[in-house]
């Protein structure tokens, strides 16, 4: 990696400078909005995929999983060069796609700090990466469905709606719902103690 930054910074249209670093700050009124989300899952992500903050339901899908284990935990990168994402995520090749089109929304390359996390994926990823930047388009689904296989749970299907912030933030906020009454059950016995259980989603 080091190598691969040398190489790229002795290019003369190479520049890290000059680009404010990505939101990392948390509004207070988003937190209260994460805190009512309950028993929701829901995360809040920057630009880099950056996990800012989560609820407590979110914690119990990805802490088993081994998603908040980075610093800061990255949802971009755990996807994509985590060897337990592949066996997370049953249809893995399709997350792997939205999460690099989540990247490339917006400069992509030309913002400073996303060009360094895109040289660290091309390196740590490889052709995972690599490929997807040149055949995927930067236009994620804002919407959807997914499955989840959680060492706990069992496998899931899981709705999920992205609530775009202020461009000031450049964050997103997604929520998690069960998306059929298996997943419904599961999900509630991963918290006995919330007095409130979650709504199916029909999807």
């Amino acid at each position: 990696m080091h190598l691969y930054r040398l190489t790229k910074a002795a290019d003369p249209g190479f520049n890290c400078r000059g680009a404010a670093p990505p939101a990392r700050t948390v509004r207070p009124t988003v937190q209260a909005l994460l805190d009512r989300l309950e028993p929701t899952a829901a995360v809040l992500l920057n630009q880099l995929g950056d996990i800012l903050a989560h609820t407590a339901a979110y914690e119990r899908l990805a802490k088993p999983i081994g998603l908040l284990d980075g610093a800061p935990p990255n949802l971009a990168r755990f996807v994509l060069t985590d060897d337990r994402a592949r066996s997370t995520y049953p249809d893995w090749d399709h997350i792997a796609d939205e999460q690099v089109a989540a990247l490339k929304q917006g400069p992509f390359r030309a913002d400073p700090h996303m060009a360094a996390l895109a040289d660290e994926l091309t390196v740590t990823a490889g052709a995972a990466f690599t490929r997807r930047v040149d055949t995927v388009a930067g236009l994620p689904k804002s919407s959807g469905i997914y499955r989840l296989a959680h060492p706990e749970a069992g496998l899931l299907r899981l709705a999920y709606e992205t609530l775009e912030l202020s461009a000031d933030d450049d964050q997103r906020l997604i929520v998690h719902l069960p998306a059929d009454a298996a997943t419904c059950a599961a999900l509630d016995r991963l918290d006995r103690h919330h007095p409130q259980p979650l709504r199916l989603v029909v999807g």
